[in-house]
């Protein structure tokens, strides 16, 4: 059966050839965080992960991907990374083209016709148009939160028409379209909801395929269908109106084995992140279900702080880093289901990734369990007794509750105690974004995209840098290699300062697990993609359907 484009661009998929989608039902889901709640409904508090996550349900972007190149669509992509958009996949969202007229200026047309839906109280139904992409980048670059420096290579942005959208440009940065068009900033508020309070979420209104219409706090999160979403979906040379499902309910559910619970029993159709023990049982219990395996963005790290003593003494880092069996973590903590090196730069980033096979024997020594040489190490540091530090971890993720005292136990082999601080999500997250984290801080912030990685976990200043490194010179090469033009340059000079952090160990590298998506049979068009950017997931279930009669069939 042939398969044609959309004609307002969205990509059919594989996966629908054969039957003709159906329309209605609920389609529920766990994500891969599904343990927390929304932290703010206003994009403009800048706060990034959980907020996308949740937003990206109603707020659109300029970009996003093309779900034709996924995996199980025939293409190369998993999309099971929440942040990078590789450049051959990237489709236009709210953009429907865009151009370089010169160098430094990045000319937008939008698609006409796109609308925000009407929202009692709070506006009528409008089209988007191109102020309203003026009015979001300004609001989002003079906010207090704001990360400094974030849009600094903007000098201005401006409306040349009603659907003309003109970026000007002081210097080139290679992920500008993350910065503010498929990244966690960038979604397009009107200035309507934020008139009414766009942190109250009875407010909030955007133009994406579903609009938020009940929070149950701690519980779960509903969104209805848009009624004038602009996208649809050719399969077979039929093109059909998105999204398909009436319903998107996000369950917000803090315990694993309860999340498994619910995906057994049908409550839930969807679970995105399934530990692998959990996969194992599962698939005995429940044959029935659809899997994808896929490796984590988030490897857990302990950062050391390296502004303060003991850590400021890289020998001190080095020898944390050869005090642990990573191997035997992988081996047997993770029952051969992670991968030893993937941060950061993950091995999904191709042509950013440098395997560690490739890396000079000071990076590899660091992977290697050697306690001999890091006492050694400690010795010359001036710590042949070892020393003392707090480690903060947030109680939230039981996996690194389980693994850290591990960690613990293997670094006492050298003398040093590691003394485990549990925090709840709220506090442990804020005492990294205020740099008041402990000498030792777990994070398990992803790397996010080649270009990002580095300067947003290792730059002077920048929020989630727990190590505390401060390093002008390296932050400058960061800075020139996100400025190349030529991918296959910047590529070369990310790996070669990927390897310069990694030497530098500021923070005690670990294994970074696989985990399993499972869905029931009866979600259609679906093969396991997670994100389209930014943590997005509101494209994927807007093309997904539910085969309620097969449901019914299967005896749920």
């Amino acid at each position: 059966m042939a398969c044609a484009l959309a004609l307002a661009g969205a990509a059919c998929s594989a996966l629908a050839q054969g039957e003709a989608p159906k329309y209605g039902g609920t389609l529920n889901f766990a994500s891969s965080s599904a343990g927390v709640t929304t932290l703010s409904w206003d994009l403009a508090d800048w706060q990034a992960t959980l907020q996308t996550r949740d937003t990206g349900q109603f707020y659109e972007q300029l970009f996003a991907v093309d779900l034709s190149k996924a995996k199980s669509r025939g293409g190369k992509y998993p999309f099971t990374i929440s942040g990078w958009q590789p450049s051959d996949a990237v489709r236009g969202e709210l953009a429907e083209s865009w151009s370089w007229p010169t160098p430094l200026t990045l000319e937008v047309k939008l698609r006409q016709g796109v609308k925000f839906p009407a929202k009692k109280s709070v506006m009528d139904e409008r089209e988007l148009v191109a102020e309203d992409i003026v009015y979001n980048f300004n609001r989002m670059n003079t906010s207090p939160k704001r990360t400094q420096g974030y849009y600094d290579h903007v000098d201005k942005v401006e409306a040349k028409d009603r659907h003309t959208v003109v970026f000007h440009f002081n210097k080139y940065i290679a992920d500008w379209d993350y910065r503010f068009g498929n990244g966690f900033f960038s979604g397009i508020v009107p200035k309507e909801v934020v008139a009414a309070g766009a942190g109250n979420w009875k407010n909030v209104n955007g133009t994406g395929p579903f609009m938020l219409t009940n929070v149950a706090q701690g519980n779960s999160l509903t969104f209805s269908k848009n009624p004038v979403y602009w996208d649809k979906l050719t399969i077979g040379g039929k093109s059909y109106q998105l999204p398909f499902v009436d319903r998107v309910v996000h369950r917000v559910i803090k315990d694993d084995s309860t999340q498994q619970s619910a995906l057994r029993t049908g409550k839930i159709d969807i679970l995105s992140s399934i530990p692998w023990e959990a996969a194992r049982e599962l698939k005995k219990s429940t044959p029935q279900l659809q899997w994808n395996r896929w490796l984590t963005t988030a490897a857990p790290r302990v950062a050391l702080r390296v502004d303060a003593k003991p850590f400021n003494d890289v020998r001190v880092r080095r020898a944390l880093n050869m005090a642990v069996n990573k191997q035997e973590i992988v081996d047997k903590f993770y029952g051969g289901e992670a991968a030893l090196f993937t941060f950061p730069m993950h091995p999904e980033y191709v042509g950013y990734h440098k395997p560690l096979n490739e890396q000079p024997a000071s990076v590899q020594e660091l992977f290697k369990y050697d306690p001999a040489k890091a006492r050694k190490l400690l010795a010359e540091a001036g710590y042949p007794n070892g020393f003392a530090f707090k480690m903060q971890i947030c109680s939230c993720n039981v996996e690194s509750m389980e693994l850290m005292p591990l960690v613990a136990a293997y670094l006492e082999g050298v003398g040093v105690k590691m003394e485990i601080t549990p925090m709840e999500y709220g506090a442990h997250l804020s005492a990294m974004t205020s740099h008041t984290n402990a000498a030792g801080y777990l994070t398990a912030i992803p790397d996010v995209n080649p270009t990002t990685s580095l300067r947003i976990n290792f730059g002077k200043d920048q929020v989630y840098n727990a190590p505390m490194m401060n390093d002008p010179k390296f932050d400058a090469r960061v800075a020139e290699a996100n400025g190349e033009r030529d991918e296959a340059k910047r590529q070369q000079m990310l790996r070669e300062l990927t390897t310069q952090v990694l030497d530098q160990a500021p923070a005690i590298w670990m294994p970074a697990p696989y985990r399993y998506t499972a869905w029931w049979p009866w979600v259609k068009n679906y093969g396991g993609e997670m994100f389209v950017g930014a943590g997005r997931f509101a494209p994927i279930h807007a093309q997904l359907w539910i085969d309620q009669e097969l449901k019914k069939k299967m005896g749920f």
